[in-house]
This record gives C-alpha cells, structure tokens and sequence, in this order.
C-alpha cells in the first residue's frame, strides 16, 4: 500500500504514468480507497481525459468533497464551465456544500471565459454557504472580478476581506493595472509593502505593463531594483515583462542586458519580447540575427516569432531578408496563417512600390482574409498614389463580407484627397456618417484633409468642430490644412488654441505650425519654434523639422540660413531635405549652390527624374546651354526619363485621367476633336481681338 501511494505521488501528470498507477490500484484492489482514486481521477483531469475521468468518478463508491473538487477543477481546465457549475450543483444535491477550492475553480473558470453571470450566482452561493470569509474563495472572487473589467466590485470584495494574502494584492494590482490605473495599481504595492506581504512575480509583472513610456524610465528601474531585492531577477514573466517595459521606456540597451543576464532562463516569449523591442527601435539587421540565433539553439518559433521578424525587414536594404523570411514560411508551411500574411503584405508595401504587386499576390493567395488583410492593401495603394486602384479596392471591399472599419474611411479619404474628387469624397463622407465614424479621430483627420485639398477649407473647418478634438490627430489636420490655404495666421491662432485646450502636442503638429510659418514668411517665428521646441516641449526635432526650416529660410530668399541648417542638423540629410533646398536655390536663381545640391541628389537618388528637369530648367533659364546638355546626356546614359505630368477630372462619379499625348481614353478621338475646336477658337478670339486693336489705332490716327 505504502509503494502505491509512493507511485501516485511520484507519478508526473502523463497519460501514461496515471494509466500505470490505475492499473496497479485495480490489480491491488485499492481503486475503491478514496484517497487512491481521486489521486487518479486528479491525474486523469490534469492530462485533459475527461471521459477517463468521469467513469473513474461514477465507480468511486465513497467520494468526498476532494472527489467533487477534481471533476469541476477538470471541467474549468478544459474550458468548459457550464459542465463544471452543473458539475457544483449536483454536488451541492448529494449534501456536499463545497470548500473554498470549489470556488476557486468555479470563480477561475468565470476569469477566463468573462462569463460574469456565472460570476454572480458563484457570489451569491459563497456568501450564502458563509465562505465569504475563506481567503482563497475571496482571492478568487476579486480575482474573477478583476479579470472581468470590474474593479470596483473587486475592490468592495478585498476591502471586506478579514485575512488578505499575496493572491488577492496581487489580483487587485493586476485588476488596476488591466484597466490601465497607473495611479491606483502603485498604491497598492506601497500598501502592500507597508502590511508587509511579500511580493512575487505576480506583484511586479502585471506594474511594469503600465511602464510603457520614456517618461516612466526612472521607475522602471526603481521596479527592476525591487526585482533584485526580492531575488526574482530570474523569473521568466518579470524578466520578459521587465524586457518589455525598457523597450517601451525607450531603452534598447536596459532590454538588451535584462535579455542576456537572462541566459539560462529564457523561453520562448523571452525571445519574442527582445525581438519586439529590436523592431520597435526600427533594429531590424539585430532582429533577423536574434532570430537566427534562436533557431539555432533549437526554439521552435511561433506565430508571433515569424510576424515580429517579417516586419524587421520592411526596409529596402532588408529585402533579402525579407524574401528569405517568406520562403521559410513557405517552407514551413504557414503561408495561409492569417497572422503571417498580413506581416508580409505590410514587410512588401512598407518597403517600395515596386513590391505592390508581391503584395496583391500574397493577397490574392489567402484563402481566408481578413479586415487587416483588405485594409493593409488598401492602405498600400493609397500611401504610394495609386489612387485609382485605391478606389476600385475599396468598391470590392464594400460588395465582400467585412465591415468597413475606420482605417478603411481613412485610407479611401486619402486617395480622394490625392485625386481631389470632392463628389466621391462627399460620399464616403456619408457612408461615414452612416457608419458611426465620422467623429473617430482618424477618419475625421482624413475628411478635414480631403475637403482642404479640395479646396473646401470651411467644410474642413465644419469636419474638425464636429470631434470630441482631445488629441492632437484632428488638431494637427486642420492647422495643415490652413497653412497649405495660405491662412498661416488662422492655422497659427490654431495652434494657440490647441496649447490652451491642454491638448498634447506632438512631432506632427510642429511640421504643421512651421509648415504655417513658412506659407506666411514668419521666419524668426519659425526659426524660434525650431530652435525651443525640444526645450519648451520635449520634442526632438525630426528630418521632417529641418527640412520645413529649410523651405522656410528657401521662400524667405535666405539660403545662407537654410545651409547653415542643414550644417547644425544631428543627422545626414536626405533626399528630401536635398530637394527643398534645390528648390530654393530655383527660388533664388543660385546656380552654383543648385549644382552642388543636385551632385548630392544624384547620388543618393540617380533614377529621380524630378532633379535632372530642375537643374536642366535652371541652366536653360540661365541660357547655360553646354550645362543644360551635359544634364540631357545623363539622363539618356543612366535611361531615366521625365515622368509625363498627369491630370484628372471626375465626370459623372467617374474619374477621367489624361497624360500628355496619351491616346488610350476610350473617347480619345471625341476628346481630341473638342480641343481642337477650342484652340480654333481662341485662335479666331486672339485673331478678332488684334483687328479691333488695329483699327482702334487707325481710328486714333
């Protein structure tokens, strides 16, 4: 008797280690022993063998609260919770109240599924069996609240607790933290340090989720400190969580050292939380090499693995990366995982236009899709100009099953600015009101920028009153849109506006308020705003901040000032900075500096065709004719040519699109006839108006 139960004891929880000791206990003749068999019935429940399970329970003749506990702990393991509370209530017929494990399980199964009805009647049963005061019942019962989203209910439960140990602190922490109560969850570790109740990972964990911003780096480290202190620096959920937070906080280098003191510990989330930070501090060559060495010490990846590595190689120098990354989806065969494809349309779209159509293709190849899917594609049009394709995807996504959600609005309104087709522009607008979006700040951000294209800024104005406006999205659209209409002042008064509603500006609504200045010829304004907005605002001036600076001295004719800029700038320019400051040497008609900045350009961008037209434009203007063939022949010896200028009209609801020369219009030869009979007529107007010229003269002499 004494080596069954030694066996039982011993025994891991595997199919097979429970069927040996069935096996010895039937053979023994101690299967009708009730400790012995709910020792078994426990084993059964715990490898998920239900229906095992429930025949050794039907064959115990003497079963006890301990034989009801395993059954209902079975059912909540296996996600199945009304089984269990029919499982409570037959128990409760056959005279057994229950204990505070009973609950328990009952109470974790209602956490997981958020079933807060059953939620409810376990509380009122608790109370009314007087398990209200048992520590673990009212663990569970806080806990179950917590997890609901009802914190306030859990916070009545732990306030009436007598008795309070480190599971209900930690519940109600983890409770708060959940609801992102940054101010709540950190006094209740004070208390809790205060009462004296030592503190675990499941303390700490769930705080350093709330840690997720440069600002909170001090207390960051304060945490991981405690974590030390209390010796849990080797815990995987606090050293993965602690990875996180550093990241988040804006420290690569703290997550790094937390990832590689964690060496003999680490699981796969490990790997998954130091490959998320690599890829949030846009560490793409770092990620793909993690994960490499990953592979190489025998993790087995996850979904989360392959998404997060895909879109480390959005970058155009990380294509081949990317491409190898989609063959080894192939190969592994998760190329239909929704997840996994949705990573590698977005790695395709974000890295070039030429890689829209991998894009579709990955697209066209799912068998199930899914909102992310339509809008990644979407976006993808709309982001490189193909507005046109914009709009037909976005018809097609209408006539599928998908509803349309705000980052549809939004992506269709950008491809209607872009064409400056206000009447379907207008529509969306509609559908938008007929979807409940119009005041998400996103979709009204797209409507204040589609009606200032269009020209329409009252309505843009109309659009922005008509959001809760308390970020700074619609805020920044609507300073844009006066400042590209030449109301620097209005979109100035904005800006003012917006500093005094206590709305938190951000990188963007600086681009828009020098975007201002420069419209107007505000420059010690602007020059101002640039040089105080890290010190007054705590923002870092970006590459888009320089180069709003530079066409800001470009319009003012001050080019010393725009180069002594790009001299000051922390960074090497891009082409774009390149370009507006090409732009203001055309403005100016400096030559010389032209020609230094188009060297520059055309290194970084040989196949631009926009640099070659301008410095060719340039010298033709300056009759600088050796020069402006010089420029030709480059073009012809490198094949790039001028892009033929491009407009639209919208007829009807339908978009009609011309280029230069172009013949394939349908109704081309209509078209062309009707230009023709127009430039007759201006030519008989012009012809008409010099004979009234001529003999108003005669008549004078």
């Amino acid at each position: 008797m004494r080596a069954l139960q030694s066996l039982i004891e011993s025994s891991v929880a595997t199919l097979y280690g429970v069927s040996v000791t069935h096996c010895w206990a039937i053979k023994l003749g101690t299967i009708t022993d009730t400790y012995t068999a709910n020792n078994i019935l426990s084993g059964y429940t715990k490898c998920r063998e239900l229906g095992v399970a429930l025949k050794v329970f039907d064959e115990i003749p003497h079963r006890d609260t301990v034989t009801w506990n395993s059954m209902i702990a079975g059912y909540v393991n296996c996600g199945n919770l009304e089984r269990a509370w029919r499982a409570l209530n037959s128990m409760r017929r056959c005279g057994f109240m229950g204990d505070g494990y009973t609950f328990a399980s009952i109470l974790k199964g209602v956490a997981c599924e958020g079933c807060i009805y059953f939620g409810l009647l376990a509380h009122s049963l608790i109370v009314k069996t007087g398990f209200e005061g048992d520590v673990y019942s009212a663990s569970a019962l806080l806990d179950m609240y917590a997890k609901c989203e009802r914190v306030e209910d859990a916070s009545t439960v732990f306030h009436g607790m007598p008795e309070r140990n480190s599971v209900s602190w930690n519940a109600m922490i983890a409770g708060f933290a959940e609801a992102g109560d940054r101010e709540t969850s950190f006094f209740l570790l004070d208390s809790m340090e205060r009462e004296g109740v030592r503190l675990d990972d499941g303390t700490l964990a769930p705080l350093l989720t709330l840690l997720d911003d440069p600002e909170f780096y001090k207390i960051t480290m304060l945490i991981h400190a405690k974590i030390i202190k209390h010796g849990l620096a080797f815990d995987n959920t606090v050293c993965n969580a602690t990875i996180t937070s550093y990241s988040e906080c804006g420290s690569i280098a703290d997550a790094k050292k937390m990832f590689v003191s964690s060496i003999s510990t680490r699981d796969l989330v490990t790997w998954n939380s130091m490959l998320a930070a690599y890829v949030a501090h846009n560490q793409g060559l770092l990620a793909f090499k993690l994960f490499q060495e990953m592979l190489d010490l025998g993790f087995k990846p996850d979904i989360y693995t392959y998404t997060s590595t895909i879109s480390a190689c959005f970058e155009d120098a990380h294509q081949n990366l990317g491409k190898s990354m989609h063959a080894l989806v192939i190969k592994t065969g998760l190329e239909q995982s929704i997840s996994i494809s949705n990573s590698l349309i977005a790695m395709y779209l974000k890295s070039n236009k030429r890689y829209v159509e991998d894009a579709t293709q990955i697209f066209e190849s799912m068998v199930v899709k899914d909102n992310v899917s339509w809008n990644s594609v979407l976006t993808g049009f709309s982001q490189y100009g193909l507005s046109e394709h914009a709009l037909v995807f976005f018809k097609k996504m209408r006539s599928g099953p998908l509803e349309l959600d705000h980052y549809a609005f939004s992506a269709v309104l950008r491809s209607c600015s872009d064409l400056a087709t206000l009447q379907l522009g207008q529509q969306v607008h509609a559908l938008a009101l007929k979807s409940s979006f119009e005041a998400n700040d996103f979709v009204a951000s797209s409507l204040i920028f589609m009606y200032s294209k269009c020209g329409i800024i009252e309505d843009a104005r109309k659009s922005f009153e008509a959001t809760p406006k308390d970020t700074s999205i619609t805020w920044n659209s609507i300073i844009f849109g006066y400042a590209q209409h030449g109301q620097g002042k209005a979109a100035l008064d904005l800006f003012t506006l917006m500093r005094d509603s206590k709305v938190k500006v951000d990188h963007i609504t600086f681009v828009a308020v020098l975007t201002a200045c420069s419209h107007i010829g505000l420059v010690e304004e602007g020059q101002s705003i640039l040089e105080y907005m890290e010190s007054d605002y705590g923002i870092i001036p970006r590459m888009e901040h320089y180069t709003c600076g530079i066409d800001l001295f470009g319009r003012a004719g001050r080019l010393e000032l725009a180069k002594a800029l790009i001299e000051s700038m922390p960074f090497e320019p891009d082409a774009t900075v390149w370009k507006t400051l090409l732009g203001a040497c055309r403005t100016c008609g400096d030559i010389e500096l032209a020609t230094q900045v188009a060297s520059c350009l055309l290194e970084l961008e040989p196949e631009e065709h926009c640099t070659y037209v301008l410095l060719s434009n340039m010298y033709g203007h300056l009759k600088r004719w050796d020069e402006k063939a010089s420029v030709k022949r480059l073009m012809r010896e490198r094949g790039v040519k001028k892009v033929p200028g491009c407009s639209w009209i919208e007829v009807k609801n339908e978009l009609h699109a011309f280029n230069a020369e172009d013949h394939s219009h349908p109704y081309c030869e209509e078209i062309y006839q009707v230009l023709e009979n127009l430039m007759s007529e201006i030519k008989n107007l012009e012809n008409a108006t010099h004979l009234e010229i001529i003999c108003d003269l005669d008549s004078v002499g």
